[in-house]
């Protein structure tokens, strides 16, 4: 028996899984960034030269994706890069910070949400300079 409507909607073929690997393509982690394991408060994370000013630093500690930003010369920031969104990886783009699933994009100073679809900002991770490095807080 033929169905009354062929035309499915996005939302059936995300429940009946149609999107498989395709759809979950876009919320990848990305390419491979530097990893850091067994990071404590006062350790390094990575030298301040290699954070960019007005721009992000990926990377990975302990297992967790971690953006490094230096908004302005000298001052650093970092946040979790899973998006609050659904859980994909936030990036740093020419842009800004910005999920590549939905969009989302947050700022880079505060983690605060730009645009949605998501409602809640990146979530924070303490970080300081010490000298020429960022370090955890």
């Amino acid at each position: 028996m033929p169905l009354e409507n062929p035309r499915l909607s996005r939302r059936t073929l995300l429940l009946a899984g149609g999107v498989g690997v395709l759809g979950s393509a876009g919320c990848t982690s990305g390419p491979d960034v530097p990893e850091r394991t067994g990071v404590g408060t006062g350790d390094v994370l990575v030298p301040l030269a290699d954070v960019p000013r007005g721009g992000a630093y990926e990377m990975s500690v302990d297992g967790r994706r971690v953006l490094v930003v230096q908004p302005t010369a000298g001052t650093v920031v970092a946040f979790d890069a899973e998006c609050p969104h659904q859980g994909c990886s936030v990036r740093a783009t020419d842009d800004g910070l910005v999920c590549p699933c939905h969009a989302s994009a947050f700022d880079p100073a505060t983690g605060q949400v730009l645009q949605g679809p998501a409602t809640s900002p990146l979530t924070a991770i303490a970080v300081a300079v010490s000298g020429d490095d960022v370090v955890l807080g």
